[in-house]
């Protein structure tokens, strides 16, 4: 492994003649492994070998020290050397050449002639000043040869580094333009090839993760990025600091994949073919492609944010964020922030680095403010405002930002209820219900009931490792017959619990039903038992029924008629008959 002399013996050799020159004396310079990297005069010749026998640079490689050998051949060092006898040098005077503390080289001046001997003697001390110069003049060029050394090793590290994370990298100069990229760098800056162009970076306040977001200007075109800024201090123009990054819709992506598990809701993974839910898929298709608000109504637990994700989903905004927020989940006080987010120093407590707000999050996508009957009246006036103007305006802050986002809103109150009684707006009302969507209660969908509990009971099953064989029949007049006040979710609930309490035998029996559906059952067997009961009403109940469950269209009545054995024409006489 060659040493740090040998990588600059062209500069040493400079040394030595320069000092041969002045000094009238020839010089000799070895490194650290006792080779010569530099010689004049007779010693030119043999550059590049080895001196092993030279005993007085070993004790100067050793001790670090200076010697001076005024009468060769009669000095207690010299008397040590193997070629002590035939010597004839008439002076000897050698300094090491120190790097860091580490001696790496010696510089040997030798005098054979007593003219040449005199002549140094006549102002030694000046002289050997100048030769210990020259030795910190090369142990400087060798400190810059290894700090070279060093950084390219670092930027070969680098390299490879940059090649294998998944970030994407570009190092830039002191004058911000750019020295290299990785691949994932120039595939968001959308070019192919190594360039040197100017960029021009701009922080925008905003942080997600804990990491800035930045708008980086290049080639006319503005990328939005989140990452972080690092000094690299390699001392090198060309490498000045280094940009780790990721495109901000990328982020935001991930961070909706792993806050939203249903982000890949469609259609066809919402559950029923009761009349209603096939009206329903086929209204969110008609609407999904337009930019209009939209306001879900319908009871707890009957799937309207499951619905606001499959219309987003149908969209053209699919690419981009689906933001959910529960208006009434969070506290008045910090509502307004997780809706519009605040600059740095907005009010004592925040974040120091600020914070980017839902609707800002959800540019280009789509919010869902659920429960939004909960807004508290002072937020309402706001978020009027966001949907007229198309902008907001964070805590703290004076300039308003544009955004373009779709709202969908829900929620399971009267809100025209409310607007009589002043708790609502009526003007937001109008805002938000521009595309009206009613959720049917799981009562309103009967015959839904039998394929949304073999799907939960499936899911339970393998979630749980539990062998499902089936349900047994009679479990059924318990699950029909239940008024499900809590919808969808009840129901999922109700099956999560049947599945934890089913024996080996892989199906689900009567006997480990809720206690509460059994209860129902019993109260209207025994409500049954007492009653007198009025046929009229009973055809009544058994037709009306019948229609919820088929539907009420031409070719639905055709159905129900089929099932209560009746014809067509008699079915429209008692729909008449009973105003249904």
């Amino acid at each position: 492994m060659e040493t740090i002399l040998k990588k600059i013996q062209d500069t040493v050799i400079k040394y030595a003649n320069v000092i041969s020159e002045i000094l009238k004396v020839d010089i000799e310079i070895v490194d650290q492994d006792l080779i010569r990297i530099a010689g004049t005069g007779e010693y030119e010749k043999g550059i590049n070998q080895s001196l092993e026998d030279e005993y007085v640079y070993k004790t100067v490689l050793q001790s670090g020290k200076h010697q001076i050998i005024r009468e060769p051949g009669q000095n207690s060092i010299c008397q040590k050397c193997p070629k002590c006898l035939t010597c004839i040098e008439k002076f000897e005077a050698c300094t090491p050449i120190k790097m860091e503390d580490q001696v790496i080289g010696v510089i040997g001046l030798i005098c054979f002639h007593d003219e040449q001997k005199e002549f140094l003697l006549s102002n030694f001390d000046m002289y050997f000043s100048f030769l210990k110069q020259i030795a910190d003049f090369i142990s400087a060029k060798a400190y810059e040869q290894k700090k070279n050394e060093n950084i390219e090793t670092m930027i070969g590290v680098l390299n490879s580094i940059m090649g294998n994370i998944e970030e994407a990298v570009i190092v830039l100069d002191k004058n911000d333009y750019i020295s290299h990229t990785n691949e994932n760098a120039k595939n968001i800056l959308e070019v192919d090839d190594d360039f040197c162009h100017k960029i021009t970076l701009i922080p925008t306040g905003n942080y997600i993760l804990e990491q800035q977001e930045y708008d980086l200007i290049f080639q006319g075109k503005t990328h939005n990025l989140v990452g972080s800024i690092h000094n690299m201090h390699m001392g090198k123009n060309k490498y000045d600091r280094m940009f780790i990054f990721n495109d901000a819709r990328t982020i935001k992506s991930k961070i909706l994949d792993m806050t939203n598990p249903n982000h890949n809701l469609s259609l066809n993974k919402i559950l029923g073919e009761s009349s209603k839910v096939i009206n329903l898929k086929r209204r969110v298709v008609q609407i999904a492609k337009s930019s209009s608000t939209i306001l879900i109504t319908g009871e707890s637990g009957t799937g309207k944010e499951m619905f606001a994700r499959t219309i987003h989903n149908e969209s053209n905004r699919k690419e981009e964020p689906f933001v959910p927020i529960n208006c009434g989940a969070i506290p008045d006080t910090l509502l307004e922030s997780e809706l519009f987010g605040y600059v740095k120093g907005a009010f004592t407590g925040a974040n120091i680095n600020g914070k980017i707000g839902k609707f800002e999050f959800a540019n280009k996508g789509t919010i869902f403010l659920d429960e939004i009957g909960d807004m508290p009246i002072y937020m309402q006036v706001k978020l009027l405002r966001v949907l007229q103007e198309k902008e907001i305006v964070k805590i703290g802050a004076n300039k308003p930002i544009k955004v373009d986002v779709r709202v969908i809103a829900a929620t399971n109150k009267n809100l025209e209820e409310m607007i009589k009684d002043g708790s609502f707006r009526e003007d937001l009302y109008y805002r938000l219900n521009v595309i009206p969507i009613e959720i049917p209660s799981l009562r309103e969908r009967i015959e839904d009931i039998k394929i949304l509990t073999y799907y939960f009971a499936n899911k339970y099953a393998k979630l749980f490792q539990k062998k499902f064989i089936g349900i047994d029949r009679s479990l059924w007049k318990y699950m029909l017959s239940y008024s499900w006040p809590g919808n969808i979710r009840e129901l999922e609930n109700t099956i999560e619990f049947m599945i934890n309490m089913m024996d080996t035998s892989g199906i689900i029996l009567p006997e480990i039903l809720p206690r509460k559906l059994i209860r129902i059952d019993e109260k209207n067997e025994k409500k049954n038992k007492n009653e007198v009961f009025d046929l009229d009403q009973i055809e009544k109940d058994t037709i009306q029924r019948a229609l919820k469950m088929y539907g009420e269209t031409t070719e639905c009545k055709q159905i129900v008629a089929r099932k209560l054995g009746i014809g067509i024409a008699t079915l429209y006489r008692k729909i008449s008959k009973y105003n249904l």
